[in-house]
């Protein structure tokens, strides 16, 4: 639980965001994955959500509210409306709004298509963003590149590849790694994707309905890529209908290649899994590029 200290930073915090009339109760323990702690804040007539994490992961927080707001700010899908982050308790935050979620399914998972597609046409220039972010509580870096093949190459894959060997996975792995990165251009030779506003860590759990019925998003780790890379990671947890599916490839379509491409994306989030948390993913990763490379000899 919080102590009182802590709550009354909170409280200050969201009166200095505009509501000055907010008193918190009391917190309860809620659902925040396997990286923070979260708490809903029981205030009068209004609830908040926050998220703690150790104080040096702040910027991890900073990022992933300049992210709900560049996703708000698109107008294209909801996500959770942030109100602060600082630190409390020694702790860094990320305070929010409370909503009720519920398991998306039929008209929201058709919204839900609508929406990212929509989402997706919201582009910029250059591939990355405005800043570094974090993929879980793995640094992503997000350095403003024009060739999506060598952002890919260098800022995902090879980033990735790189901090594996620094934890001693090397011998097959590096091998196909680096046989994979080599071909990447032939691989993705005849694709040419624009920039689009990405969510970034999009699987099954990080989607819900609001009380209305209308999807939410959540837990962003944005930058601006190619938008089958989003779409591949609907795919790899699962938790998406086919009729999201149906609804988004209606609203924007996507180009030939795609099945191929879905593995060398979601390749990506299994060599992040494997330096989160180890274990079999090793064996995964290095299956995914055999094949990926099987379509390049």
């Amino acid at each position: 639980m919080l102590d009182n200290a802590t709550l009354k930073t909170l409280e200050q915090a969201i009166r200095q965001s505009g509501d000055v009339t907010v008193t918190l109760s009391r917190a309860s323990g809620a659902g925040g994955g396997c990286i923070n702690q979260a708490y809903r804040l029981h205030g009068e007539g209004r609830d908040y959500f926050v998220k703690f994490n150790q104080r040096s992961l702040l910027p991890m927080f900073e990022a992933e509210e300049q992210g709900l707001r560049e996703i708000a700010a698109s107008g294209t899908v909801r996500a959770p409306e942030p109100v602060s982050c600082g630190i409390a308790g020694g702790r860094a935050y990320l305070l929010m709004e409370y909503l009720p979620l519920h398991t998306g399914r039929g008209d929201t998972d058709r919204a839900l298509g609508r929406q990212l597609a929509a989402l997706h046409r919201i582009e910029q220039p250059y591939f990355g963003w405005s800043r570094d972010n974090t993929i879980g509580s793995t640094p992503q870096p997000n350095p403003q590149t024009h060739d999506w093949t060598d952002f890919w190459s260098q800022h995902r894959l090879g980033f990735q590849l790189r901090l594996a060997a620094d934890q001693g996975y090397g011998g097959r792995l590096q091998t196909l790694g680096e046989q994979l990165l080599n071909r990447l251009g032939t691989l993705l030779a005849d694709h040419h994707p624009h920039p689009s506003l990405l969510h970034g860590d999009l699987w099954g759990g990080n989607y819900a309905a609001d009380e209305s019925g209308q999807p939410v998003i959540f837990d962003p780790a944005c930058y601006y890529g190619d938008r089958e890379a989003d779409l591949a990671m609907t795919e790899l947890f699962g938790g998406y209908g086919a009729d999201f599916y149906a609804a988004y490839r209606e609203a924007y379509p996507l180009d030939a290649g795609y099945p191929i491409r879905k593995t060398l994306y979601n390749l990506y989030h299994i060599l992040n899994h494997l330096n989160l948390f180890g274990g079999g993913y090793a064996g995964q990763a290095e299956s995914m590029m055999s094949r990926l490379l099987a379509e390049v000899r």
